[in-house]
């Protein structure tokens, strides 16, 4: 969207000029627009924090990834990485007073010190999508929708971006099933996430080093083909945990039915999304195209909210950045940009006229119109020749006698002028 900072600028950082910035409101409003028809409102907090705030979520070595210093008062602060831990805390001081569900969005500009690559920089916009209070399938549902609809908001499609789907839950249950034990288990969360990504012998190499036995190895390798319900009960038909996670897996399938996404949601339990405080369904959307990073991820976390500020409720929430999806919008030709567009520019033919274009453009900005002028005299073609530069649909003309002409660009005409709106 925005190229990375000029000359004397750090490296990660992007200067937003003009156009840069109209991408980037392109993009904002219509997050607010889709967040909004949802029902959700917006918040925000601070952009430095506690240093613990974050090491309380991800321990001790993500303090390698932040901007942190002490301040003036000796405390360790951070600039925030994320939005998670900070909407935790503003839940958690007021959550006996919320309604419930709470239904909370947010766009913070979020700061993280790691190496650049393509799709991420040090630093980036984040749409911030929260639900707490409402442990039912059917807030997952909701969630994944107000993604999808942003999408929609870009005029994608199901035939550019997909949402893959998952169920922490069910993953336990199948792995269970496998006897894999719970010591066992994160490392092959870990291959698991990376089943699309690595050769199949890669995989079965280290699912063997972790200890499980040829069956669980081949039962894990064939999660790939596991894409609907119908499929996970017929390879686990006895287990009782997975027959009861599927059940959720389907209402959730219904949901998103009813909600007019399902054609945009693809069931892969590959998806395990690397954060360890997920604790049900989880889901990431992907340009179909395989070209990209993912686009958004998030999930449900039931305890995170008890950990980080003591308040027991369940919450799930999403975060779509926007470098990904800028480049997303490019490559499809979807990167529409906003910016400010004249509807007049206020010419005159004398020189001692310009305080009379004064007063007809402070006219018509009162009235709720964009209006341009020249703020010293110069001759009428000139005039034009700016109004033309700057994007003005038309010019209001002060003609030597005082009469006022109306000339549009596009088609060259040009008529008598009234001020619109009385």
């Amino acid at each position: 969207m925005a190229k990375g900072a000029g000359a004397g600028g750090l490296p990660g950082f992007r200067d937003f000029y003009p156009e840069e910035f109209s991408n980037r409101a392109f993009i904002q409003q219509t997050w607010r627009d889709v967040a909004r028809r949802f029902g959700f409102i917006e918040y925000d907090g601070p952009p430095l924090e506690p240093l613990e705030l974050y090491t309380k979520k991800s321990g001790d070595e993500i303090v390698g990834q932040l901007y942190n210093f002490t301040d003036k008062g000796d405390r360790e602060v951070a600039l925030r990485p994320e939005m998670t831990p900070t909407f935790a805390r503003m839940v958690g001081a007021r959550a006996n007073a919320l309604r419930k569900p709470i239904r909370w969005f947010s766009i913070p500009q979020l700061f993280r010190y790691e190496r650049q690559q393509k799709g991420r920089l040090r630093e980036h916009f984040q749409l911030n999508v929260d639900i707490v209070g409402e442990p039912d399938v059917t807030a997952d549902a909701e969630l994944v929708a107000v993604a999808v609809e942003c999408m929609r908001g870009f005029l994608l499609g199901p035939e550019d971006v997909r949402a893959r789907v998952s169920d922490r839950r069910l993953l336990s249950a199948i792995l269970e099933a496998l006897d894999v034990s719970e010591a066992q288990r994160p490392e092959v969360f870990t291959v698991i996430d990376k089943l699309d990504r690595q050769p199949a012998d890669v995989s079965r190499d280290k699912l063997r080093q972790a200890g499980l036995d040829a069956e669980a190895v081949e039962g894990i390798l064939s999660l790939q083909r596991l894409d609907n319900p119908d499929k996970i009960r017929a390879a686990f038909p006895k287990h009782a945990g997975v027959t009861q996670r599927v059940a959720e897996l389907s209402r959730y399938l219904d949901s998103t039915e009813s909600l007019g996404i399902r054609d945009w949601v693809d069931v892969d339990l590959t998806i395990v999304r690397g954060l360890a405080y997920y604790t049900g369904i989880v889901f990431e959307l992907f340009d179909a195209k395989g070209e990209f990073r993912a686009i958004c991820g998030g999930g449900r976390y039931d305890t995170l909210l008890a950990a980080l500020s003591g308040s027991d409720l369940p919450a799930l929430g999403f975060g779509m950045g926007d470098v990904v999806l800028a480049e997303v919008l490019k490559a499809r030709g979807r990167l529409r940009t906003s910016p400010i567009v004249l509807d007049f520019w206020v010419a005159f033919e004398e020189p001692g006229q310009l305080s009379e274009a004064m007063q007809t453009a402070t006219t018509l900005r009162r009235q709720g119109w964009a209006v341009e002028y020249s703020l010293h005299p110069m001759p009428l073609g000139k005039q034009l020749d700016s109004a033309r530069k700057a994007g003005a649909d038309a010019a209001i003309i002060i003609r030597a006698d005082g009469s006022l002409r109306k000339k549009v660009f596009e088609s060259g005409e040009e008529e008598p002028f009234t001020f619109p709106n009385g």
